[in-house]
């Protein structure tokens, strides 16, 4: 009984891992769900619901380009000219846009929801290239180096020439220098594979408690051309009550506790059987007597069941069973001659 009990506290301790693309707040408890914003292609033979034709679409205004996002998963459009990402990863990307015929990729699926404070936030990263990756971008705020001013005095004429004539030395190994220098800097200056920036986009998700609402996205800002921010309103963001499964279904649950109670009943019984009543051997089970004449109806009846079809069965021994038609009249015979034989014989012995 107590292994029972410990196997079903543990089964019931044991929990699950989340399920992907849910989370639960931090702060609050609840539970939301995104995989009802998960949007799939429409099954051979179907047709397209109103209001779901592909994935979720965002308007990039002044941007020049329209974004298209689905979560949960990839994008059901097929995408054919993704720029600086391998082939085989197109299938994988959640969020892109197109310009000039091109397709840019915002990062690739993901299915962990995180939580910024009290904001659900929803991140893609592994996009293409940001622009200051496939070429440096110099800002315009940027500093200008202007080169340094010698400054001359004139009471030291003949002292600066022969000043130049050593400055002249100096300046020709500066300059060996500076080319190393410059060099050196060219070399740093190449990217890296490894330094290489990607776009990503992060969409904050917001509740939307009114149901007659439908869930829409919106284009918030890009920043650097590398980062790009979306917004949305959607009920799944309003997050619910976490309804836990059970390890155990129902009949999984009626089945231990039929096994606890009978563990009881024959670990009780016997234990009052051998104290109390003195019984040993197989008299100690409780309600032994009738648990016995159980046993002899089920071997009883199993024995006639058994007989009963032995007799229906054929056997080769024996007599055989007498044949109609001509053998049933010549057996017929037969017997009407044995019985005159054995009145003669009657006769002759009464007299």
């Amino acid at each position: 009984m107590l292994a029972a009990l410990l196997w079903t506290a543990a089964a019931a301790s044991e929990k699950k891992p989340p399920k992907p693309c849910t989370a639960v707040s931090p702060t609050t408890d609840r539970f939301f769900d995104l995989n009802p914003l998960h949007r799939t292609p429409p099954d051979e033979g179907k047709s397209k619901k109103e209001g779901e034709e592909g994935s979720w679409h965002a308007r990039g205004h002044d941007y020049g380009a329209n974004f298209t996002i689905n979560f949960c998963g990839p994008v059901v459009e097929e995408l054919d000219n993704v720029q600086d990402l391998d082939k085989g990863l197109w299938r994988n990307v959640s969020a892109f846009y197109e310009r000039n015929g091109k397709q840019y990729a915002l990062g690739l699926e993901s299915y962990e929801p995180v939580f910024r404070g009290r904001k659900l936030v929803l991140n893609y990263t592994g996009g293409s290239l940001c622009p200051s990756s496939r070429h440096g971008r110099r800002s315009p705020h940027a500093a200008i180096e202007l080169p340094a001013r010698e400054i001359l005095d004139d009471d030291d004429g003949d002292k600066d020439k022969d000043k130049d004539k050593d400055k002249g030395k100096d300046k020709d190994k500066d300059k060996d220098k500076d080319s190393d220098k410059d060099d050196d800097e060219k070399k740093e200056k190449k990217p890296s594979k490894d330094s290489e920036r990607r776009k990503t986009a992060i969409i904050s998700l917001l509740c939307e408690s009114d149901p007659l609402a439908k869930t829409a996205f919106s284009f918030v800002a890009a920043v650097d051309d590398c980062v790009y921010f979306f917004e949305g309103r959607s009920p799944a963001a309003c997050g619910g009550v976490h309804i836990e499964e059970q390890a155990l279904g129902p009949g999984g649950v009626f089945g231990v506790i039929m096994l606890i109670a009978v563990i009881v009943y024959l670990v009780g019984g016997c234990v009052y059987q051998r104290t109390v009543m003195h019984q040993r051997g197989w008299r100690q089970l409780p309600n032994y007597a009738m648990w016995a004449g159980i046993a002899r109806f089920i071997a009883d009846s199993f024995i006639i069941l058994t007989s009963s079809c032995a007799r229906i069965l054929p056997s080769r021994r024996g007599y055989s069973r007498v044949s109609l038609g001509r053998d049933h009249a010549r057996g017929g015979r037969r017997n009407d001659d044995e019985n005159r034989l054995i009145d003669n014989l009657d006769e002759e012995w009464d007299d």
